[in-house]
């Protein structure tokens, strides 16, 4: 009972952030995350986290052997398609919204808001 209150409690935490992806998702993305190992990323998506994070100042702590979990987490939900039959998915969010979830969901305030202070000319909510 306790697991579920806390797991209710952090997307709770989450959608105060901002967050706007489902909870079905949102759950099963942070599940997927601690059981995914850098063979099982996509190089391409790596990188791409890895520069938007340059340019906003956020370290990432990426080795060969073990991926920071805003990496995995990003990648993971850029790897996402939309179930048929739904309209709105977050694989239509642009690569900074979607790391911007990605730091949502991992709660880490500060690199949101470099994220976000980076890019004045996007919109970080869905609209």
């Amino acid at each position: 009972m306790q697991d579920a209150e806390k797991e209710n409690n952090c997307y709770e935490q989450y959608q105060k952030l901002g967050g706007i992806i489902n909870e079905k998702d949102y759950e099963s993305a942070l599940a997927r995350a601690k059981n995914t190992t850098v063979p099982d990323l996509d190089i391409r998506r790596i990188k791409q986290s890895e520069l938007m994070a340059k340019i906003a100042g956020i370290e990432l702590r990426n080795t060969k052997d073990a991926m920071d979990q805003r990496t995995v987490l990003y990648v993971i939900l850029r790897a996402d398609t939309a179930p048929k039959g739904i309209k709105y998915h977050h694989n239509q969010m642009s690569d900074q919204h979607l790391f911007a979830e990605a730091l949502r969901m991992l709660e880490d305030i500060d690199s949101l808001n470099k994220l976000i202070n980076t890019h004045p000319n996007i919109s970080f909510a869905w609209k």
